[in-house]
């Protein structure tokens, strides 16, 4: 009796001290779409195909009811979308491999958009994720991180946006946008453990990258990337959480994605 009564203080003194397991309620709260719609002003990189949505039927039809179909094509890279680790590291993850938990999650928001308004080109460096650790603390382990630059709220202007109206090689010679350093990539990589990053840009490397080392880094290490986010500003700090689900296409390098956050009163 007194080994059962023994393992049974145990049992409750483990039980008392272990840390509650953290419950997301969405009853109280409101959702925030971070997500560009798709359409004939959906930007592009300048040399993929853009967004094609023809009409199938539209109208009465000959029985008597109103039916409506259309078809669409799209570049996996392109709208709001994910970018599969193995869009630039080969055998990582494909968009089919990645778990629904590597795409949910506490998201981190860092935002970095006073210094992209006094230089759009900036790249986000692993002291301004070290100054917002310095206020808010260490990124939990399991984070979506993601970077407000403010560059969301140019979209759909394409010389705004990109930097460029330019096709082809000659608008990628002409990308201007900010985006994160592959030194804050290798330090993310090497002192924090998180399932994401994503940013409202349209690249997770800068525009004017030639060698998009920063894709390299995360990639390599099955982090994907979410770009061409948007509304990031209404999301604060810490404390929203994220539902980031692209189309599921088997051996897909990158995917639409229809990405969200909820905010809990």
């Amino acid at each position: 009796m007194k080994t059962v009564s023994l393992y049974g203080l145990l049992f409750l003194f483990i039980i008392a001290n272990c840390t509650p397991v953290e419950k997301h309620s969405f009853n109280d709260g409101r959702w925030v779409d971070l997500t560009h719609d798709y359409s004939h002003e959906t930007l592009y990189w300048p040399t993929s195909d853009t967004w094609q949505f023809d009409t199938v039927f539209v109208g009465q039809t000959d029985k008597g009811y109103y039916y409506e179909a259309f078809k669409f094509s799209t570049a996996e890279h392109g709208g709001t979308h994910l970018d599969a680790p193995i869009h630039f590291s080969e055998g990582k993850q494909t968009v089919d491999e990645l778990t629904i938990d590597q795409l949910t999650g506490n998201a981190i928001v860092i935002d970095v958009s006073d210094k992209v308004m006094e230089n759009r080109d900036y790249q986000i460096s692993a002291q301004d994720i070290q100054h917002w650790e310095e206020v808010h603390g260490v990124i939990p382990n399991g984070s979506i991180l993601l970077f407000h630059t403010g560059f969301g709220a140019k979209w759909p202007d394409a010389e705004a946006y990109l930097g460029t109206t330019l096709r082809g090689e000659k608008g990628v010679a002409n990308l201007s946008f900010p985006g994160i350093h592959p030194e804050a990539s290798q330090w993310l990589v090497d002192n924090r453990k998180v399932k994401a990053v994503g940013l409202d840009t349209p690249s997770i490397d800068f525009g004017m990258s030639e060698m998009y080392e920063t894709h390299q880094i995360l990639f390599a290490n099955n982090i994907p990337g979410f770009e061409n986010l948007t509304n990031l500003d209404q999301l604060p700090a810490t404390g929203a959480y994220v539902i980031a689900l692209p189309m599921k296409i088997k051996d897909g390098s990158g995917a639409p994605l229809r990405i969200v956050a909820f905010l809990a009163d």
